[in-house]
């Protein structure tokens, strides 16, 4: 089930989208027990400063875990064993991120820079019907 943050307007309705979100989570809760946990796709900065931007997505997959979420990051695992600046290796990276981001049930967006890469797994996720959230770097609910 997908919900919107727009009403049949088009106008943006934080209110009801909150209510309806809260209403699919109880039912998720019921239907499967209050072990049930979404998969979200994790989308920070990866380029650049490797070393700090590895350590925020690390953060962010934690605060995911304390919301009862299960996080996928496919920005830290397959630059594990795929060289990140040959372009085949690359676009690879980018197809198999794509294929995970269709089985989560949504995105969250991390920090104020959005990338190349985090542009494209945006309209991706916008293309599917994904819903997604904004989070400051500090993991703040980011009004938008």
């Amino acid at each position: 089930m997908w919900i919107d943050k727009y009403n049949s307007e088009g106008y943006y309705d934080p209110t009801t989208y909150e209510a309806m979100r809260e209403i699919l989570r109880e039912e998720l809760n019921r239907r499967y027990g209050t072990g049930y946990r979404p998969l979200v796709f994790i989308c920070s900065p990866f380029a650049g400063n490797l070393e700090a931007n590895t350590e925020r997505a690390k953060h962010y997959c934690r605060f995911a875990v304390g919301q009862n979420a299960i996080p996928i990051a496919p920005h830290l695992l397959y630059p594990q064993f795929m060289d990140e600046h040959d372009p085949d290796s690359r676009k690879l990276g980018l197809f198999f991120g794509r294929v995970l981001l269709g089985k989560c049930q949504e995105l969250w967006v991390f920090g104020d820079t959005v990338s190349e890469g985090m542009s494209y797994e945006i309209r991706k996720a916008q293309k599917r019907n994904i819903p997604i959230r904004y989070f400051t770097e500090d993991c703040e609910v980011k009004a938008i």
